[in-house]
């Protein structure tokens, strides 16, 4: 677990780098959204539907655009996320938009140690899985901050994304689907700003979708469905092309790009 704990500080500098990028960018338009529009996409607002009412754990939150996005669709929110510039900033546009939201900085696997309250609904997308060694610790937490019949939704790039080497010129398929060791990387710039001259030095795993489904009913969660989608929302991949609706997919549609899953709190 020690070496774990290196892993993690690595990338929490470089998620820390990533916020001061990400927070100026195009791909986060931090202006539109203190002008009010929501950060969150189409299969999300979708998934949860009315969330008013509701309390709502954000799980990797970033610097807090979705975790505020719920907030003003009415939920009453608390955002996690390893990064504590993250959790610097998203606390700041919090107060600027006069929002409730409450964010807490932690490692995502400590999160019942810092957030003692359980919740209606438990969201985390995009990015997310691939940072955490091992999902039964992952999924154990998410049963435990989840009220009797509350609802955990994800949306995430699909584990065949993450065989691709895609530093090279053209994206090879270099790692294993299910494989246990670490995948470091070390590159310039960031997905939200490719000019950017930040270097991310980052710890990963890869997760296969019967991890992620046994995480979570092992843990006591009921799976109401899992979608497979060959488009994404995000141009964040070399060589996607724009549809008609606005997503992204491969030239080809040969994989799926993301998956969404819903599972329950029996």
């Amino acid at each position: 677990m020690d070496k774990n704990q290196d892993y993690f500080k690595a990338n929490k500098v470089t998620w820390n780098d990533k916020v001061k990028v990400h927070s100026k960018s195009d791909m986060y338009n931090m202006q539109a959204f203190k002008d009010g529009k929501s950060s969150l996409m189409s299969y999300e607002t979708e998934a949860l539907g009315d969330v008013s009412g509701k309390s709502l754990l954000h799980l990797q939150c970033h610097f807090g655009q979705d975790t505020l996005s719920w907030s003003r669709l009415g939920a009453t929110c608390v955002g996690v996320d390893l990064s504590d510039g993250g959790v610097a900033l998203a606390q700041e546009l919090n107060d600027e938009l006069k929002l409730n939201a409450r964010f807490v900085c932690c490692n995502v696997l400590d999160t019942s140690e810092y957030v003692k309250e359980t919740f209606d609904i438990v969201f985390t997308s995009y990015g997310v899985i691939g940072w955490l060694p091992d999902l039964k610790p992952w999924g154990k937490m998410i049963a435990e901050k989840l009220n009797k019949g509350g609802t955990f939704y994800m949306v995430e790039f699909h584990p065949i994304v993450w065989m691709f080497d895609y530093l090279e010129e053209k994206p090879i398929m270099k790692y294993g689907y299910m494989q246990d060791e670490v995948i470091y990387e070390e590159y310039e710039g960031t997905y939200a700003n490719q000019e950017s001259k930040m270097v991310s030095k980052e710890y990963g795993w890869n997760h296969g979708l019967s991890e992620v489904i046994n995480a979570l009913t092992e843990a006591g969660l009921k799976i109401e469905y899992l979608k497979e989608h060959d488009e994404a929302p995000y141009d964040v991949l070399p060589g996607l092309e724009k549809t008609a609706s606005g997503m992204y997919v491969t030239k080809d549609k040969l994989y799926p790009l993301i998956f969404e899953l819903k599972a329950t709190k029996i």
